[in-house]
């Protein structure tokens, strides 16, 4: 009978560090590519970058000032709806590659928590019951990585790693 079990614990702990130090990897890869699809969608969208019109980012900010939870907000974007719509789509893009590069992935997780908030507290704010608008599912989706990061398959680690070896190698 065996009575020494320290091996199965450690071989234990070593499979739950994996799992947790990939456990948003999904995640990420998910508002990533989410994020790029949004920017490109926006920027391809013959219909969207104009300041009137069916389709439009100008129609559509007008429809939803009544119902938003900063109106000021939609003013703002009603100033220059083709510019503020580049602004959308331009930060998107380089959310969803940050992300997804995991290139200065915190400061990415912030700008696409701020994107989400901005289109929660705009766009989808009047939705009912309030789990039908996905903005604030995409808000609370970035959270974690704004607090983790990307810890592994991203340029933020390697460039860290390689910061580690140059400290090691450089004489004291």
């Amino acid at each position: 009978m065996r009575t020494d079990t320290t091996p199965h614990l450690e071989v234990g702990r070593d499979r739950r560090d994996a799992v947790l130090r990939y456990a948003l990897l999904p995640l990420r890869v998910f508002l990533g590519i989410t994020f790029l699809y949004a920017g490109l969608d926006k920027l391809t969208d013959s219909a969207f970058m104009h300041a009137s019109g069916a389709g439009s980012l100008g129609d559509l900010m007008r429809n939803v000032r009544g119902s938003s939870a900063v109106p000021a907000l939609v003013d703002l974007a009603l100033k220059s709806p083709v510019g503020f719509g580049y602004a959308i789509a331009l930060g998107e893009l380089a959310v969803g590659i940050g992300t997804l590069l995991g290139l200065l992935s915190r400061l990415a997780a912030l700008g696409g928590a701020l994107i989400s908030l901005s289109l929660w507290l705009t766009v989808s704010w009047a939705s009912s019951p309030y789990y039908y608008g996905n903005d604030l599912a995409y808000l609370m989706a970035w959270l974690p990585l704004i607090l983790a990061g990307a810890p592994v398959f991203s340029l933020d680690s390697a460039l860290r790693a390689r910061r580690r070896q140059f400290v090691g190698w450089w004489p004291r």
